[in-house]
């Protein structure tokens, strides 16, 4: 079995931020399956069999800062589930727009999401699925602090290269994870 953790924040506004793009690419993994709503975590989940693996994917309901908690619950649920069976998806400052790496125990400098994973769970080693947002050196955006940039919106300009990174994480979780 595996888990796969699509990082973002909860609620309309949050949508179509850079730090959103975890969720994206579990939407679109899941497709038009339903998500269904734990009653003891906060966590929005699919159980879903792909190839021939179990695969339960997971969107926190919490703040990212929060994710942590999100990640315990199916953990507990699973007893078969093993730490080193965990995909978390996030958004990457330290990777540029339109690039991806998939890594076992490594993960970006700063990420309050997975910190707060790795907290939760006492340990870092798990995939993470890196999704760069880094375009801060077009049209003068050098100056914006990371915390800022990641909760703006794509720009118009930067929506088909986000759309195509996430068709391309999609077909290589498939192909890595099943």
């Amino acid at each position: 079995m595996k888990l796969i953790v699509g990082l973002g924040n909860p609620g309309e506004k949050y949508t179509r931020t850079r730090h959103n793009v975890g969720f994206m690419v579990v939407e679109k993994l899941v497709g038009e399956k339903s998500w269904s709503k734990s009653k003891g975590t906060p966590l929005a989940y699919v159980h879903m069999k792909m190839g021939k693996e179990e695969v339960e994917v997971i969107k926190p309901l919490t703040f990212m800062n929060e994710s942590g908690q999100a990640v315990m619950g199916p953990l507990k649920k699973h007893q078969e589930l093993s730490v080193k069976d965990v995909y978390v998806i996030h958004d990457d400052l330290d990777i540029e727009l339109g690039e991806f790496k998939i890594q076992f125990g490594k993960g970006p400098k700063v990420h309050y999401g997975v910190n707060s994973i790795e907290k939760t769970l006492r340990t870092s080693e798990f995939w993470r699925v890196r999704i760069g947002v880094e375009n801060r050196k077009v049209r003068g955006n050098k100056g914006i602090p990371g915390e800022k940039y990641s909760l703006q919106n794509f720009r118009k300009e930067e929506e088909e290269a986000v759309d195509k990174v996430i068709e391309e994480v999609v077909d290589k979780l498939m192909g890595v994870v099943f």
